[in-house]
């Protein structure tokens, strides 16, 4: 779903892979990095999950991911951020074997999602949205009821 306009991507000079990441970056990141408080970081960082072996005499491919941003804060810690709409079988996956390989890394996905507050963690949009959803099911089946009665 990347918008082929690459100016609507754009931020800085630096053409994102897509809007959302432009918007973590333009949002998020630069005013952490403008207050201080990000001291460094890295765009596309990339990560060895497997490393390359070889199977039956061929030589099978490393499975990489590469971080949308990587960031390092003034007291030292590091947070790597990729930024999620609606993540894939694969993306499930390679976050699976991130958190396996390395399970010291603060690794989360960033969503934005205006109704429930702007940027908050995958996880908490998810949730949102299932409340949001049992809700709209009690309330349809309140009208049901009161209709019948």
């Amino acid at each position: 779903n990347v918008d082929k306009d690459t100016e609507k991507r754009t931020c800085d000079g630096i053409v994102f892979d897509s809007v959302l990441e432009m918007r973590y970056y333009r949002d998020v990141l630069r005013p952490l990095v403008e207050s201080g408080d990000v001291v460094e970081y890295e765009l596309q960082k990339p990560y060895e999950l497997q490393p390359k072996f070889t199977h039956d005499g061929k030589t099978v491919h490393a499975i990489t991911y590469v971080a949308d941003f990587y960031m390092v804060f003034r007291d030292g810690s590091i947070k790597v951020v990729d930024t999620k709409g609606c993540p894939d079988s694969v993306a499930l996956l390679k976050r699976k074997l991130f958190w396996f390989k390395y399970p010291d890394v603060d690794y989360q996905w960033m969503a934005y999602v205006e109704k429930y507050g702007g940027w908050n963690t995958y996880e908490y949009i998810k949730k949102q949205r299932a409340l949001s959803k049992l809700a709209k099911k009690k309330e349809q089946k309140e009208d049901l009821l009161n209709v019948m009665n």
